[in-house]
């Protein structure tokens, strides 16, 4: 092979890689998420106490989630993520995750997302909330934690 052909084929593998690079640094995005109440007009704010945090991180289209709580007022009894309409705005459960059901512990799950749940996600419109016994009527809601970069 001649220098020119060795220059030529380096040169194509180079722009080769560099078109796959974007495709690698989607994979293994990190993702945190600070669990508190928030305060709920007319709510019994003696029943939602308590603090956390979460770490996601996406592969591919799935997110695999671990985190921690604790000070509930009451035992936990869910933990579920959402799909927020807008950045901070609550919106529909779309996934279970796996809790500890008592006043502190572990969360964890895998969920495998859509393309625009992963979009949503990219955009911090994608948030943990946790449910206890003695959380906000009607459902029990007591930390939420939005997923941002």
């Amino acid at each position: 092979m001649t220098l020119k052909r060795h220059v030529t084929v380096l040169v194509m593998a180079a722009g080769l890689l560099s078109q796959a690079l974007p495709l690698v640094a989607q994979t293994g995005d990190r993702f945190t998420a600070r669990l508190a109440w928030v305060p709920t007009s007319g709510a019994d704010r003696g029943n939602v106490a308590g603090r956390g945090s979460a770490t996601a991180t996406l592969s591919g289209r799935t997110l695999s989630i671990t985190g921690s709580f604790d000070g509930l007022a009451a035992p936990a009894t869910v933990a579920r993520l959402h799909w927020g309409v807008a950045k901070g705005a609550r919106g529909e459960a779309f996934a279970d995750l796996t809790i500890t059901r008592a006043t502190g512990g572990m969360l964890s799950g895998s969920v495998a997302l859509t393309a625009e749940q992963v979009d949503a996600l990219r955009a911090g419109r994608l948030y943990i909330q946790v449910h206890s016994e003695k959380g906000v009527p009607p459902d029990g809601s007591t930390l939420w934690g939005w997923l941002l970069h």
